[in-house]
């Protein structure tokens, strides 16, 4: 492609320099896709290959110093390409990111929470009328080398507490419900920039009681951010005015959305900033009082955000905070017949028990919004690149620990590839860091408490005589703290998991391209139905997979993790969930009723609009 150029420069007179070609030497499957990206730069019309061997371009224009042209270049921004600020449109703005390759930045981030390194937080009960509750003065002082379970338990609430604040939220509901939306809108919109302006001490709290990465913290913030200027742009759009409904002439009919009551909102520790957030300001934004019951392993995240809500404007009657373990707080506020619905994200298992609780009431029908796990599969065929699929693979299997819902926990690799796929992913699990959260270097953290630790041992221990090990991590031996070596099995099939295995442990399953319809066939019989991850660079394959598959996220060729709020509205089906999505259009509608107004406008004595139409 650089035949001419080089031809020109090695006859020109007086020549003394060496001319070099450069030519890269690999096999074909290394160099084919690099030889397209070749074919596609220098084939551009502003390609130097292609300027050069154009006669009506100037040899000086082709020379022209490329810095030197950009220094007197008045910038001007494309009107069809949005700043990152607004992307999103004039809706809401998008959230602050950290850009990680920038060293400046990262070292004003870090000197930012660096305040923060030994703080502690109050995790108390947060009620109406007072700061928090009289019981349990204890302050939360938090190290990720201690467990995070002998943190959370301490504070739980009391059943005077919780009787307090159901009777509070009870009797403030409709006063809220009343509250113009533009004004509950806009106190989301508030905390959202409250938040942003905290991002260093909800990162450092984060990092300390959850066990995240920086990158995991810098998400969970630009997430809960997301929530909160989201829902708020849905509750003016859908809430502020009621919607007209066609009739006869002489009648008018209106619909309109209300809040349901009281909400419960049961958030879990692997989001424990952002699921949380999401949860609360949802049912805030659809006019309802909330009672927020956070995981008892992450109550000081959960009170840092109820206070930011309350400094944004939320009034305390309208928002309470009851941390505790599931069996004293939980467990109490979902079986009382006052409560009106409960959002809960968590295991199937607890969402089961929650669903039973609302249904022996002798109360009226509560609603259950509940968003579980999956045995959340990636399909891949031979089509695939392997190093793309490695790459998504680490990071939708390991990183957070693979302690998100969403995380790939099976792998289908056809047999064509499986062997360069597994070698590919052997190789790049050797060059994971385990350890301390706080550090940039870090890939993955320490899962969330002792228990889980024991699990994720017991299971891998089972895996070493029913399964054929891939790879483990490396573990260092200095490390304190609940943490464990990611690592990868080969199974033979999926019925060989009796559930989902929460953390960072990868089952890879080969399968031949004509079982494809078995494949789905187990992955639908598992009866999940959260994530699913797909790599192909065939067309006919992805659409065959898709329209055939029962997952409430499917992802084509990238990772399976980190859905972004408004863009992939996130959410399960069957044992994963009730639906509908977080982060969707329809999700505040969930939280609320809809109340028909019919008024006989002719009563009065006419339709006075038939007499304003014209001739």
């Amino acid at each position: 492609m650089g035949a001419d150029l080089y031809g020109v420069v090695m006859q020109a007179e007086g020549f003394r320099h060496a001319c070099r070609v450069y030519a890269p030497v690999g096999s074909h499957e290394d160099l084919l896709p690099y030889l397209v990206r070749r074919l596609l730069e220098n084939g551009s019309n502003t390609s130097f290959v292609n300027r050069i061997v154009d006669p009506n371009i100037q040899a000086e224009q082709v020379a022209e110093d490329p810095v030197a042209r950009v220094q007197h270049t008045q910038p001007v921004a494309h009107p069809g390409i949005p700043l990152p600020r607004q992307l999103f449109g004039t809706g809401r703005l998008n959230s602050h990111g950290v850009n990680f390759a920038n060293a400046s930045e990262l070292q004003s981030l870090a000197a930012a929470m660096q305040p923060f390194a030994n703080a502690s937080w109050d995790a108390r009960p947060i009620l109406a009328g007072t700061g928090s509750s009289d019981q349990n003065q204890a302050m939360a002082n938090l190290n990720p080398a201690v467990p995070a379970d002998q943190v959370g338990q301490v504070f739980a609430s009391t059943a005077a507490d919780i009787e307090r604040a159901v009777s509070t939220a009870r009797a403030f509901a409709a006063g809220w419900d009343r509250t113009p939306v533009t004004l509950r809108a806009g106190m989301l919109e508030k905390a959202a920039d409250l938040m942003e302006e905290r991002t260093p001490e909800l990162m450092v709290i984060c990092a300390r009681e959850a066990g995240k990465t920086p990158r995991d913290c810098v998400a969970e913030v630009r997430e809960a951010v997301d929530f909160l200027r989201y829902y708020a742009m849905q509750a003016r759009a859908q809430f502020d005015q009621p919607v007209l409904l066609p009739g006869p002439t002489g009648e008018r009919n209106q619909l309109s959305l209300h809040g349901k009551g009281v909400f419960v909102c049961i958030s879990p520790w692997n989001f424990p900033l952002a699921i949380f957030t999401g949860q609360v300001s949802a049912a805030l934004a659809a006019g309802n009082t909330v009672l927020a019951k956070p995981a008892e392993q992450t109550p000081a995240v959960a009170a840092v955000v109820t206070r930011i809500l309350h400094q944004a404007g939320i009034p305390r009657e309208a928002l309470q905070l009851l941390p505790g373990d599931g069996a004293t707080v939980g467990a109490v506020l979902t079986s009382d017949p006052r409560i009106d619905g409960v959002a809960f994200t968590g295991s199937t298992e607890t969402a089961r028990l929650i669903n039973r609780a609302l249904a022996a009431r002798d109360a009226p029908i509560a609603t259950l919004i509940a968003e579980t796990g999956g045995q959340n599969a990636m399909i891949v065929d031979s089509s695939a690149l392997p190093e793309q699929v490695v790459k998504d693979v680490i990071s939708s299997a390991f990183f957070s620990a693979g302690q998100r819902c969403s995380a790939a926990r099976v792998l289908f690799l056809q047999q064509d590839i499986a062997d360069r796929v597994l070698e590919l992913l052997a190789g790049a699990m050797e060059e994971l860091v385990v350890g301390d959260p706080r550090k940039l270097l870090t890939d993955v953290g320490p899962v969330i408490d002792e228990d889980a630790l024991a699990i994720l041992n017991a299971h891998a221990k089972r895996m070493e005589t029913v399964g054929k090990r891939v790879a483990v991590a490396r573990l260092p031996d200095d490390l304190k703290g609940h943490f464990f070596a990611p690592c990868a099995y080969e199974i033979p099939s999926l019925d060989v998991l009796e559930r989902e295995v929460f953390g960072p442990i990868l089952h890879v399953i080969r399968y031949r391209a004509r079982d494809i319809d078995q494949v789905i066939g187990q992955i639908n019989d598992s009866n999940y139905g959260l994530t699913l991850g797909i790599h192909s660079r065939i067309d006919r394959s992805q659409d065959y997979i898709v329209s055939r598959i029962h997952a409430g996220n499917c992802y084509i060729n990238r990772n399976m993790v980190g859905a972004v709020v408004g863009v992939q509205p996130f959410g399960g089906e069957r044992l994963s969930g009730t639906g509908p999505k977080a982060g969707g259009p329809h999700y505040l509608q969930r939280f609320a009723t809809e109340r028909t107004l019919s008024t006989n406008t002719a009563a009065v004595g006419g339709n006075a609009s038939l007499l304003a139409l014209e001739d």
